[in-house]
């Protein structure tokens, strides 16, 4: 029996609601110690990687000393004692030149007498002896091997010092450096990336040799820091991964170390909130999570109790909606059979409730008007239905003259498709339109005449922006989509590396477009100019299809590519040819529905006549709903759209079409268009391209110049800029190529900062246009003013949005030397300062 106030389901709900809290926090729980065994393993591995570095630091001076004590022991056996001094002084100098001044004192021990640097013997070494020390013994017993001894203090200068020592094989001599551990030189290449990890060495006794920390503590502080690491790594409180000690700034640290063979150890620790900072937000999403799910539940059980209440007002909703149409039937297309939910006048009186679907497409066809009823039978065929289905289209239909007594009214017919019907059955629904359908036909009357008007008036500027508008589309959408595909996959470098490599591309095409607009005096009456040079066809079209690709993925289309070329160095406009690929595939995703299909071929259109040109076919095809007999021959006029049979809500402005013909009517090619409705649509463009040699002048322009990026490193630039993202991004693709950088936010700051610096230390200056303060033509007139013998011949280049001829003509006559366009093409920037500063050398 259902409880009074709640229903079962909730009591279930609240079970599955503790369930999911005590799995969740198992789940919370084990996850933190994975992510702490994973840690210890990796922690574990660092250390051990750092002691193997700076046990080859170490080796340096076995090194010297496995030399010094082979020639001594030469020297000595070859009686060849008189010069034995002379070759150690020459040692010596040998192992100050290598290590540096003061960085070891090295001497040897030969019959128990001190010989130091300078060829002299001590033979007193007050207050303890050589002899007398432990290391000394520790040598003698193991002749031709390295002791190395802890930091001790020296008994004859009360320095800090550790002493390396070898005794040779056959000779009763010792040789030795006392190394100061303040003139240590570690060369040790930190491992890690996050500046709160901490990085010590010591040597065996705790005693600091080397640190890496961005915290500043006093060294006596540190000092008893790394003893306590020590002395705990000897206990073995560090044995488990989920050990951990309070570091000096009051957080928890894991600790992770390793012996190196001559005793000294290598400490790593790692902030605790670092490494389980996934399993914290997990935590805090579970919390989230389980709030939302507290409030769920507690919505869901008062909708519960609405529910019904709500479901005879949704019923009276549905059949409101229900008399929009005059005929609603369930088409099953499995059995080829029809339900009738709202019949028409004239099926009601010739048909029963349900029946074979033949007989009811029969009778409607009998009401259509002649000329399109051979259209509808097929289109809302059986065959055509189960063929929309299976391509996943839910809305298609069309507008249709019927008859009504004795006279043709206009209707829209429509196919709709849901999964939540039954798989196999589709919604048939008519509906009267005939004022909606006659205000169609006159907006589109004044649509047409008010084109007619614009094709007298409007002149070309007007169409060239116009076909911009239209084309700057596809490539905001990748950099659009790519952008946040990258943001999703910012842990895996080489699917970021691809996405930026596509918006790097997408971005070009878009600036290209956009420098259209700077050269509109090449307009003549509306057509666009063609910048053809030196190109890779097949490099061309592969990098404008990359983008689709993922769009296809994304939409869960298929895009078939086929690239049979072989002649692909041709002379083209690489940013038309793109424009053009763009129109064809853009139009071809948009009718087509998800699982459908696009393929795109180029092959070679026959043997040219001649044999400095050749031909490519480009064809373009989709699976999609394709074009109707009637509007096919309409296809590339301007601002016309299919409208009697189309996938709902399909957006577009009817210019691609008129552009594309336009562009390759330019190019002195061919396109063509094939069609049928819900079977797709094929283009087909052949284009001829005069063949380029690759040593031409043209190619030799095409390819990138960067011979000489030494000639940049060591520069010091004055960047002038007053935007925040622009500053950032010019200062560190400068610094990228080794140039040091100052920055001035205004032109009143760059003077200033020009005026400041020693004579000839700014090599150049990027100056930008419009700034706060004093723009960029004043700043250079300013810094051209100057009483310094650097002022009129420092390079000055204006790097600015600003790219008009008047533009360009106003930084000339304010002083400049060069101009860039922004967005900055980087890579030409870097070219032009190559050779201003190759050509000042």
């Amino acid at each position: 029996m259902r409880s009074r106030f709640f229903p079962y389901g909730i009591y279930f709900n609240i079970i599955l609601f503790l369930l999911v809290v005590t799995l969740s926090g198992l789940g919370i729980h084990v996850f933190r110690d994975i992510l702490l065994r994973n840690a210890r393993t990796t922690g574990m591995t660092l250390a051990s990687n750092y002691a193997a570095e700076e046990r080859s630091n170490l080796v340096v001076y076995e090194t010297l000393l496995s030399f010094g004590t082979t020639s001594i022991d030469t020297r000595l056996m070859q009686g060849d004692s008189r010069y034995m001094m002379t070759w150690m002084k020459i040692f010596f100098d040998r192992v100050q030149t290598i290590l540096g001044e003061n960085v070891v004192s090295p001497y040897i021990i030969l019959d128990g007498a001190v010989v130091d640097m300078k060829g002299h013997v001590r033979e007193v070494f007050s207050p303890v002896e050589p002899t007398e020390q432990d290391w000394y013994a520790r040598a003698v017993e193991s002749p031709g091997k390295t002791i190395f001894t802890d930091v001790y203090k020296d008994p004859a200068t009360g320095m800090p010092v550790v002493t390396v020592a070898r005794k040779c094989l056959r000779s009763n001599a010792v040789l030795v450096f006392d190394l100061f551990p303040y003139n240590f030189k570690f060369h040790i290449t930190p491992q890690h990336k996050n500046r709160r990890h901490a990085f010590f060495v010591c040597d065996g006794n705790g005693t600091l040799l080397y640190k890496n920390t961005v915290f500043s503590y006093q060294d006596v502080k540190l000092q008893a820091y790394v003893s306590l690491l020590l002395q705990k790594i000897r206990n073995g409180d560090f044995a488990s991964h989920t050990s951990y000690v309070i570091g000096l700034d009051g957080n928890r640290r894991s600790v992770y170390y390793s012996k190196m063979s001559n005793g000294w150890y290598t400490i790593v620790t790692v902030p605790h909130e670092e490494i389980l900072k996934e399993a914290d937000l997990l935590l805090w999403l579970f919390v989230l999570s389980t709030g939302i799910f507290l409030i769920v539940l507690l919505v869901h059980s008062w909708r519960y109790i609405r529910a019904n209440r709500l479901m005879e007002r949704v019923n009276e909703t549905v059949r409101v909606l229900g008399d929009s149409y005059y005929a609603l039937y369930r088409v099953n297309f499995t059995r080829e059979t029809y339900e009738t939910i709202k019949p028409s006048e004239v099926v009601q009186q010739k048909l029963p409730q349900t029946g074979p679907y033949s007989a009811l497409l029969q009778v409607i066809v009998d009401v259509i008007e002649p000329d399109a009823r051979e259209e509808y039978a097929h289109n809302f065929s059986c065959e055509s239905i189960r063929s929309l289905v299976s391509r996943r289209v839910r809305d298609f239909g069309g507008d249709f003259r019927r008859r009504f007594g004795e006279e043709y009214r206009w209707v829209s017919i429509r196919v709709l498709f849901d999964e939540k019907l039954t798989p196999e059955e589709v919604v048939l629904c008519f509906r009267e339109v005939e004022q909606e359908k006659q205000q169609q036909l006159q907006e589109r009357k004044l649509l047409q005449d008010s084109l007619e008007s614009a094709r007298r008036n409007e002149k070309a500027k007007q169409a060239f922006f116009s076909n911009m508008s239209h084309d700057m589309r596809t490539p905001i959408n990748a950099i659009t989509g790519l952008s946040e595909l990258a943001e999703r996959f910012l842990d895996d470098k080489e699917k970021v590396r691809d996405y930026l490599a596509k918006i790097g591309y997408s971005s070009r095409q878009l600036k290209s477009l956009i420098d259209d607009i700077l050269n509109m005096s090449r307009m003549e009456q509306g057509r666009m100019s063609m910048n053809n040079r030196v190109m890779d066809l097949r490099e061309c079209l592969r990098d404008c299809l990359e983008t689709y690709k993922v769009q296809a993925d994304a939409e869960h289309k298929i895009l078939k590519i086929d690239l049979n070329m072989e002649q692909t160095q041709v002379l083209g406009d690489p940013v038309r040819i793109v424009q053009l690929l763009n129109n064809l595939l853009s139009n071809a995703f948009k009718f087509t529905a998800e699982h459908g299909e696009i393929s795109v071929s180029v092959s070679r259109a026959g043997e040219s006549e001649d044999k400095d040109t050749v031909k490519y076919r480009i064809v373009v095809s989709d699976t999609g709903t394709g074009i109707s007999k009637d509007f096919l021959p309409h296809i590339f006029e301007p601002y016309t759209r299919e409208v009697r049979f189309s996938a709902k809500n399909v957006a577009g402005t009817g210019l691609g079409m008129s552009i594309t013909k336009n562009l390759v009517e330019q190019m002195n090619g061919e396109i063509t268009v094939e069609s049928e409705l819900c079977r797709g649509t094929t283009f087909t463009i052949v284009l001829p391209f005069a063949l380029a040699g690759m040593d031409s002048s043209q190619d030799a322009e095409a390819k990138p110049v960067d011979e000489h990026p030494e000639l940049l490193q060591g520069k010091r630039i004055l960047l002038v800029e007053d935007n925040m993202v622009n500053m950032e991004l010019a200062a560190e693709m400068l610094a990228v190529q080794g140039m040091e950088v100052s920055q001035a936010w205004n032109g009143k700051e760059a003077v200033q900062a020009f005026a400041d610096s020693e004579p000839f230390y700014f090599d150049a200056v990027l100056m930008d246009m419009q700034m706060p303060e004093m723009d960029g033509c004043e700043a250079t007139r300013a810094i051209r003013a100057l009483d310094r013998p650097d002022a009129r011949s420092v390079l000055i280049i204006a790097v600015t949005a600003n790219a008009f001829a008047e533009d360009i003509a106003a930084t000339t006559a304010a002083g400049m030397d060069m101009h860039v366009a922004k967005p900055i093409d980087f890579k030409k920037l870097f070219q032009i300062l190559q050779t201003s500063f190759a050509g000042r050398h």
